[in-house]
């Protein structure tokens, strides 16, 4: 065989071998890339009652990427409240659970079984409920407010609760029902989850005053927190809130710790005040735990809600109100023997997260919000 035919055959196999890895192997492994989708992250806003935490859920919620939901395991304690927050622990871990993988078929326990999306607790919170494929009235992308989303979206079957939430690279649950971090531990070790927790508190005064305008509200879930060691009378509120105190407690110890190792870097602390108080700077800190990006929209939106003029007149209606000056109206509106007793039962978790007990009424009348915010930062 002459040179050049050698050539031309080399020439040959080289073009051939070219064209069996172009036509063969590269789309074998683009296939491959687009079946392999990003494992979800899903994201735990633990708080406790009129902490802010709707308003932090709102946070999540409006984000086009996130499919969220607010106290889904309010149907838990509806359905069995004659127990003790304690002994609902693990039905509502497993509700979050299957929650965050996207399989609604948990609500049946909970739930009639001709259900519609509109008996889901406070669907109308969620944008993602309120846009497509659950609603096909606003744009994915909208900022949706809940009344705008009740009047139009009621409508659609529970099946698209499910539907929705599968097409998201996020879910967010925010929940006000777990009182011990070492519940969720089989949630953070289990593989098929990539969890991350933000747990929310709020200064116990503040949460004291809210909960005195809501109190109708919220006592079915106040006897199902304190359990058998209710109390009838003047001390009973004051009870409700050192087993919330107690729980902040135990649960920033343990998730400060990062004891066990699965913990690291998956417990973030934030506190309410700090929230409205530098509304763009937390929020930015949270997406960025939450490996989220922080849209132009998403700042507009957030720093309007929270400049606004209103005083935040309904207790449980996020819309635009001064959000620092409401967050601080207890100091003015709360009687000081109630601080004392606050301050007495909730101690412990006030100094844990930074916050200045009060000594007198003087204190109390005189001491000026930038004094209270310089002693409570971190």
């Amino acid at each position: 065989m002459t040179t050049s035919r050698k050539v031309k055959m080399l020439l040959i196999l080289a073009v051939l071998s070219f064209l069996l890895i172009h036509f063969y192997f590269l789309p074998c492994s683009n296939n491959a890339s687009m079946e392999e989708k990003p494992s979800p992250v899903h994201i735990l806003i633990l708080s406790s009652w009129r902490s802010g935490s709707s308003f932090t859920g709102q946070i999540f919620s409006q984000h086009p990427s996130v499919f969220y939901l607010m106290e889904p395991a309010w149907h838990v304690w509806v359905t069995m409240y004659q127990n003790s927050a304690k002994v609902l622990h693990m039905a509502v871990r497993d509700l979050v659970r299957s929650v965050f993988l996207c399989d609604m078929s948990v609500f049946d326990a909970y739930m009639p079984s001709q259900k519609k999306k509109s008996d889901l607790f406070q669907w109308e919170t969620s944008r993602a409920l309120c846009s497509p494929p659950a609603c096909d009235l606003f744009s994915r992308s909208d900022i949706i407010t809940a009344g705008n989303c009740r009047t139009i979206c009621g409508k659609y079957p529970f099946s698209k609760v499910e539907e929705a939430c599968k097409t998201y690279s996020h879910v967010a649950i925010k929940e006000v029902r777990f009182f011990d971090l070492k519940v969720l531990y089989p949630l953070l070790t289990d593989p098929s989850l990539n969890l991350k927790i933000i747990h929310l508190v709020r200064d116990p005064r503040a949460v004291f005053r809210s909960r005195e305008n809501t109190m109708a509200d919220l006592k079915r879930d106040s006897n199902i927190v304190v359990g058998s060691q209710r109390t009838k009378g003047e001390m009973e509120p004051y009870n409700t809130m050192q087993v919330i105190c107690k729980s902040h407690v135990e649960i920033y110890n343990a998730g400060r710790q990062a004891i066990p190792s699965f913990l690291k870097d998956r417990y973030l602390l934030v506190r309410y005040e700090d929230i409205v108080r530098d509304p763009l700077a937390r929020a930015a800190q949270m997406y960025r735990f939450a490996e989220l990006h922080f849209t132009p929209e998403l700042q507009k939106w957030l720093h309007n809600i929270t400049h606004g003029k209103g005083q935040g007149a309904q207790a449980f209606d996020i819309g635009s109100r001064d959000a620092l000056r409401v967050s601080q109206a207890w100091r003015k509106t709360l009687p000081f023997q109630k601080i004392e007793k606050v301050q007495n039962v909730c101690k412990d978790a006030m100094d844990l997260l930074g916050y200045r007990l009060i000594q007198s009424e003087e204190e109390q009348k005189n001491m000026s919000l930038d004094l209270l915010f310089a002693q409570n930062s971190s």
